[in-house]
């Protein structure tokens, strides 16, 4: 799928619009999104840096469209570990890539960096595989 074919599907999701997602590139096992920061992502007003649930929310949304990107098939999470490197602000840019496609379950990783083009978060998820067409 390509980024165009891959923002049609993922901005289906109110959630996903909300957060103001674009996918500014996509290729088989790899994709990049960009957020647009929103006043409401804040969790400290006087440090005005981003809550780590958005951080997680875009590892686990990147890592697992990159697995779309890679199936064309959505992937439902089945596990998900972040790490959390510096506080956030403003708009984000999300890097993944697909580890490893597996029979059952595949693997992706993501980078999560602010305008200033620092990592603020990274993690990896552990997503159900799509079957095969044609499996039994």
């Amino acid at each position: 799928m390509n980024a165009q074919e891959i923002e049609l599907k993922l901005l289906q999701g109110p959630y996903h619009r909300w957060l103001g997602l674009k996918v500014v590139e996509a290729q088989e096992g790899e994709l990049t999104l960009s957020a647009q920061f929103r006043d409401e992502w804040v969790v400290n007003a006087a440090g005005g840096y981003i809550h780590g649930g958005i951080l997680a929310t875009l590892v686990d949304l990147a890592a697992d469209w990159a697995l779309v990107a890679l199936t064309g098939k959505g992937v439902p999470t089945l596990n998900l570990h972040v790490d959390y490197h510096r506080p956030a602000r403003g708009d984000l840019t999300v890097k993944a890539r697909v580890i490893k496609r597996g029979k059952l379950a595949s693997s992706a990783e993501a980078w999560v960096y602010d305008a200033e083009n620092r990592l603020v978060a990274s993690g990896r998820g552990l997503y159900a595989t799509p079957a095969e067409q044609g499996a039994a």
